[in-house]
């Protein structure tokens, strides 16, 4: 059983492992991240260690509020001035040219830092009371199913993190939208609950499909994985009959809400692994809306 003494809702807690150049538990409307202070390259070089995750992927930073975002940014381009001002705080990432002073570790050395507002209570009243930036990727190990909830935190990291703010079940539960303003027209990196469709309406139409190589979070192949097989199948009655044949199996079908479907989605996964599944039917929703983000983390979970 894991030391659930390390959890819990003290901001005060929270504020003096960062300061001390410790992992916090960050929640976020989107999945719990694992945060460290941007400015301390030995806390972020600890994020890695604890994740397994290569040097060159990098990390989004979390700031308190929008007007953060020149802190950050060489310069911030008009698409980012546009999405920040209307989508932030929110579950959206902007992609911008980095400061001087952004640590290498931070952005795999890259010219660009991707920058966030996260719009959960917890993290908001930590971010504006410790007054930098956060870097914080998902807080699990790297490549595996994102954290939704306090307990997933502990059942990945244990005692790799030093305390968890404990924020409940996240309410969107799914990473945030990555959006690249650093070109144009701009490009949706990762799809999230901010869906392309109001983006683009945002942009006037300035928007373009992801091209190019992987350049920020999630962008890999193979992502977000079980251990179970997942199988991709478009109908419940096609679920139904691969289910039938397939021993061992179970189907996910929330397409009838996909608000839920989305919130549920890792939790599914994570529970099915506890039960023993040996293979997931996941039933894709449509390409529209935030079934843009639930079909792009089933694909690579099935990666």
């Amino acid at each position: 059983m894991t030391d659930r003494s390390r959890v819990g809702t003290s901001i005060e807690r929270a504020l003096h492992v960062l300061g001390n150049g410790g992992l916090v538990g960050l929640p976020t409307e989107t999945v719990y991240g694992l945060a460290a202070d941007a400015a301390n390259e030995e806390a972020v070089r600890r994020i890695f260690r604890a994740k397994g995750r290569p040097a060159d992927h990098p990390l989004i930073v979390h700031v308190a509020h929008a007007e953060q975002l020149a802190d950050w940014a060489a310069f911030v381009p008009p698409a980012a001035a546009v999405l920040a001002d209307t989508c932030w705080p929110g579950p959206l990432t902007l992609l911008v040219p980095r400061a001087a002073h952004v640590l290498d570790v931070v952005t795999g050395g890259r010219a660009t830092v991707g920058v966030r507002v996260p719009a959960h209570p917890l993290a908001s009243e930590l971010l504006q009371r410790f007054g930098g930036g956060l870097a914080a990727p998902s807080a699990n190990r790297f490549g595996k199913v994102s954290p939704t909830t306090a307990q997933h935190v502990l059942d990945d990291l244990g005692d790799l993190v030093d305390y968890v703010l404990d924020g409940g079940a996240c309410p969107v539960g799914v990473e945030s939208t990555i959006v690249d303003c650093t070109v144009q027209p701009a490009q949706i990196l990762r799809p999230g609950a901010i869906a392309a469709e109001q983006i683009e309406l945002l942009l006037h139409g300035g928007l373009a499909a992801a091209s190019g190589p992987s350049r920020a979070a999630g962008m890999m192949a193979s992502h977000y994985a079980p251990a179970a097989r997942v199988v991709l199948v478009d109908s419940r009655v096609e679920a139904d009959r691969v289910a039938a044949g397939t021993p061992g199996s179970w189907v996910l079908d929330r397409t009838d809400d996909l608000v839920d479907y989305a919130r549920t989605l890792y939790a599914e996964l994570r529970d099915a692994d506890t039960r023993g599944v040996a293979v997931v039917v996941a039933v894709m929703p449509a390409a529209a809306g935030i079934g843009h983000a639930i079909r792009d983390r089933l694909t690579k979970a099935a990666g």
